[in-house]
């Protein structure tokens, strides 16, 4: 994990990451004004010393709005990911370790799941639950569960038949201590930069229902709740569309740079051959 120190890519979207959570966090201190706070008089106002990105068709500050939307967004991206992550694992490592009837009822569950577009998905789901921060949460959750639970499950598949398992089975481990200290912490890589890919995914994915109107209820406010209202006023403010959709591009594109990096440093292959394309010689062509 030493190598993410050095790696300009990870450094960039780390510190872009760290730095929207703690404006998230700190949101009511930063935050100039009250997000819901609605003044007549500055409708639809440019970017001024009072707004610093304007106020919306309603006179709220669209900062103050963007820095309680970040909370929303991160809380439901980390909700929802923590669930699919915790289910989806837990289904993947138990049907690949034990096969059998478990396997077969868990994955074709899952390549049913899977068959369905994530969008479609979440709609439905969301349609049918009603509109609250808890639901769609849970529903983001549902979507990428089996993207966990199929990765996780290749991933055992290979780990369990390597010597140090069968070491630990016929030495009379049980099978919660080998899956716990065997399998899963040998597993971890791949699963980890699914983690990072997955909260990008899920900030999008909830700025989509969001926009749809099946997203989070008002008066709470998110970075795609904002993108949906914006919309209405396009022609006559197209920058309440822009400031939103900048800080949602900005956090989705850290998050997969940081996936990206995760996998070059713990990919023990992709390592290897950057190792050999650092050490092997120039070969120069061309006449003596």
């Amino acid at each position: 994990m030493t190598g993410l120190w050095h790696d300009g890519r990870s450094v960039a979207a780390g510190t872009i990451i760290v730095l929207l959570v703690l404006v998230a966090m700190l949101a009511p201190v930063l935050a100039p004004h009250d997000p819901e706070s609605i003044d007549p008089n500055a409708s639809l106002g440019g970017p001024s010393a009072e707004h610093w990105l304007g106020a919306d068709q309603l006179g709220r500050d669209v900062v103050s709005r963007l820095m309680f939307g970040a909370r929303l967004s991160l809380q439901i991206s980390v909700e929802s990911v923590a669930l699919a992550a915790l289910v989806g694992i837990t289904l993947g490592v138990l049907s690949s370790y034990f096969g059998g009837w478990i396997e077969l009822i868990v994955m074709r569950v899952v390549d049913v799941l899977l068959v369905f577009p994530a969008l479609v998905l979440a709609i439905t789901v969301a349609a049918y639950l009603g509109r609250s921060v808890q639901n769609i949460a849970l529903v983001i959750g549902i979507v990428y569960m089996p993207i966990f639970a199929r990765l996780a499950y290749s991933v055992t598949a290979v780990t369990r038949t390597a010597e140090f398992v069968q070491a630990a089975r016929a030495m009379g481990a049980s099978h919660q201590r080998i899956i716990l200290l065997a399998i899963l912490p040998n597993s971890l890589a791949p699963l980890i930069v699914q983690v990072s890919l997955s909260l990008g995914f899920a900030i999008l994915a909830e700025s989509g229902l969001s926009f749809l109107g099946i997203g989070v209820p008002p008066p709470a406010t998110s970075w795609g709740a904002e993108i949906a209202g914006a919309r209405l006023t396009l022609d006559q403010d197209p920058l309440l569309v822009v400031w939103p959709s900048i800080v949602l591009g900005l956090a989705i594109l850290s998050f997969n740079v940081l996936g990206d990096a995760l996998r070059d440093v713990l990919d023990p292959r992709i390592r290897t051959v950057r190792r050999n394309l650092v050490s092997r010689p120039m070969v120069h062509s061309g006449p003596a």
